[in-house]
């Protein structure tokens, strides 16, 4: 029932006892299949440029506001201040059989005052691209999320980006609409597509992700019993 004040006006629901949450941190988030780790350019900048040039082409950095690099000076040039930054916080994802680094996702737009958060700078490998471990990331970062109180986790991409629509859906986000000419990279503009998941969902999205990353879900060859389903 919708709640109304002395007006008569509709409002919204109240929030007894809640409290904004802390600012994102440098923690490290530890699955099966990987591990986030705060981006460090000693330990992570090697792994990462050879695993990014290792696809034999540039298609996965088109609708990402950076790269392709094409050496390793330039990519440096980027995680330097990257790693450094607070908004974006980056992390790398190392994978646990390897122990190198395969891809990076990020928190940013950090709003804790209305506790929203938004997932970005997901760079994933071919390496790590369609593997248990790039869900588990997912995972990880998202629950790392909701455990320190954020009310809304975000996903936004270009429109055309269908793959990352896909993933997006996949993932459990709800689609809320596209921003028209709302950003302008590399020579082209973008309308961007909304995406988010709240604080009311996350159960049941918790429970899919751990019930599809359950190793009892992999056949002998990793092949997936049955896929994630993040939505009822």
């Amino acid at each position: 029932m919708t709640r109304t004040n002395e007006f008569g006006q509709p409002i919204g629901p109240s929030l007894p006892g809640w409290t904004p949450p802390p600012a994102p941190s440098r923690v490290v988030l530890r699955g099966t299949h990987c591990t986030l780790e705060p981006l460090d350019v000693d330990r992570h900048a090697d792994d990462l440029f050879a695993a990014y040039a290792a696809a034999p082409d540039d298609r996965d950095w088109t609708y990402l506001p950076l790269g392709p690099f094409a050496t390793s000076e330039e990519f440096l040039a980027w995680a330097e201040p990257a790693a450094a930054g607070q908004d974006p916080l980056l992390f790398a994802v190392v994978d646990t059989g390897t122990g190198r680094a395969v891809g990076t996702l990020a928190l940013m737009r950090q709003d804790p005052a209305n506790g929203v958060v938004e997932v970005g700078y997901v760079m994933f490998s071919r390496a790590l691209q369609g593997t248990q471990a790039s869900t588990e990331a997912q995972y990880l970062l998202m629950r790392h999320a909701f455990e320190l109180g954020y009310r809304r986790y975000e996903w936004k991409c270009d429109s055309l980006n269908e793959p990352s629509r896909r993933a997006a859906a996949r993932l459990g986000f709800t689609y809320e609409g596209t921003f028209r000419h709302l950003v302008v990279y590399k020579g082209r503009s973008r309308d961007t597509a909304w995406f988010s998941i709240t604080d009311g969902e996350w159960p049941t999205s918790r429970a899919a992700f751990e019930a599809w990353l359950d190793p009892a879900n992999f056949d002998a060859d990793g092949r997936q019993r049955a896929p994630l389903r993040t939505n009822p």
